[in-house]
């Protein structure tokens, strides 16, 4: 049996009820963060994070979401090299994946004052505070999935 088979069959917690409060909580703090953010930057956002973080099962879940949203291929295939394809996003889509990956990789040397200028250069105070907030739920998601050993593909949301 290899790693991944054991962890796909390793019994985990259920922390959606073992803790429905903390839960509830995160949901309610997810909904707020991206309240007045466009939905396709969310997607992006999440799916960044997600990659860094190698959360397979909230990939899974957010690339099809944002491919139901009308998301294209082409743009997906990009974001992981985002940088390089820059021309695929706009301005603020880039800001808001170079602070992504600032926040999501904190431990690196925190979050540099050029990346938080680009952000706050292009999104007001509401949109960067939103921003910040979704950066940090789908941060606490891809810990809860990686951490409980959730399986790609089998979208909780739908149950």
């Amino acid at each position: 049996m290899t790693n991944h088979e054991a962890a796909v069959h390793a019994p985990r917690i259920n922390f959606a009820k073992a803790a429905p409060k903390a839960f509830k909580a995160l949901i309610g703090f997810d909904a707020a963060a991206r309240q007045d953010l466009d939905p396709a930057l969310v997607e992006l956002v999440q799916i960044r994070s997600s990659q860094l973080n190698g959360c397979a099962y909230c990939l899974h879940m957010h690339t099809g979401d944002a491919r139901k949203a009308g998301e294209s291929e082409e743009r997906l295939h990009m974001v992981a090299v985002w940088r390089e394809a820059a021309h695929f996003f706009t301005t603020e889509e880039q800001a808001a994946l170079a602070l992504t990956e600032a926040v999501t990789l904190v431990s690196h040397g925190g979050v540099p004052d050029d990346v938080y200028a680009r952000a706050a250069a292009v999104f007001d105070e509401t949109r960067l505070a939103g921003l910040l907030a979704l950066i940090f739920t789908i941060n606490t998601w891809n810990r809860i999935a990686l951490s409980t050993a959730k399986v790609p593909g089998t979208d909780e949301r739908v149950a």
